[in-house]
């Protein structure tokens, strides 16, 4: 499947007698896994088994999770019969008559006395069927949402694919210019010496140690090794499953730290030039490491 981004949207509706509903899911980037669901209260059981979906799913992101219900209208009609036979024997006390035709009519229209009983979200819980199919369209949008971030992966991962070849080329041009470090140090060295050892009281021998010792403080080839190791260890992580974001992300802070050390010990411009364009790569590595799952 490859590496997953944090980002993307998902939305299903669907209907049945008892009303529609519509669920709405969203992610973006986060450390850990943020999960904020929004549905109307009573349905316990469907925001238990959405939450327990989306940690199945993800690793990491932060998730709004919204579900919208529309109920049906009125399901049954109910009368106070209570109230009704009061208004009509006080109807009877006065007119002296029964309460008939239009009277009756009228009575009936009296606030309290015909009751309309409509659905609340609680009923939902009875509704054979109801809390089973809003878990099923709200797995659904989940499920849309996560392929949302694996193609997001997918686009990120083309991008990691060149900002690792880049900074593999980049590290063989630092290698090219370090090999020839320890000759530019001697004739700096050198060159600079016979500017104040006008006459030559330094010693060849002692001349050649300094030299070995400011070529050993300048040797890189440690980081360029560490280099190597790190960018190869780049390409195994976007070749893999499962969320490696953080993973990356050490990786960049990694591949960072052996750059500054690379440009710091440079004795030359064209191996200090490979490190800034390896610097360079590596922050645009960093940058996109954090939308990685």
């Amino acid at each position: 499947m490859g590496i997953s981004g944090m980002t993307g949207f998902a939305r299903v509706s669907e209907e049945a007698e008892w009303g529609s509903w519509s669920w709405e899911v969203r992610s973006v980037n986060g450390k850990g896994l943020d999960v904020r669901v929004n549905m109307p209260s009573g349905l316990e059981t469907v925001d238990q088994a959405i939450r327990k979906q989306i940690s199945k799913t993800f690793k990491r992101g932060s998730l709004q999770v919204g579900l919208r219900i529309e109920l049906s209208g009125a399901e049954t009609v109910s009368i106070n019969e209570d109230v009704l036979s009061t208004l009509m024997a006080a109807y009877e006390r006065a007119e002296g008559a029964l309460a008939t035709g239009p009277a009756l009519a009228t009575l009936m229209g009296i606030r309290g006395v015909v009751e309309a009983e409509t659905l609340s979200m609680r009923d939902l819980n009875e509704i054979a069927g109801a809390t089973e199919a809003l878990i099923e369209t709200g797995t659904q949008a989940i499920a849309v949402l996560h392929q949302r971030r694996v193609e997001e992966g997918a686009e990120l991962k083309a991008l990691f694919v060149g900002q690792l070849s880049e900074m593999s080329t980049h590290t063989g041009q630092a290698l090219q210019h370090a090999e020839t470090q320890k000759s530019a140090i001697g004739e700096k060295y050198r060159t600079r010496i016979a500017e104040f050892d006008t006459e030559g009281v330094v010693s060849d021998e002692r001349l050649a140690t300094e030299i070995a010792v400011l070529a050993a403080k300048a040797d890189v080839t440690e980081e360029l090794d560490r280099l190597q190791a790190h960018i190869s260890r780049g390409q195994s992580l976007i070749e893999s499953d499962g969320a490696v974001g953080r993973d990356l992300g050490f990786l960049a802070q990694e591949l960072n730290r052996e750059a500054n050390t690379l440009c710091s010990k440079s004795a030359s411009l064209d191996l200090t030039n490979a490190g800034l364009a390896l610097k360079s790569v590596i922050d645009q590595f960093k940058e996109q490491a954090a939308n990685v799952e």
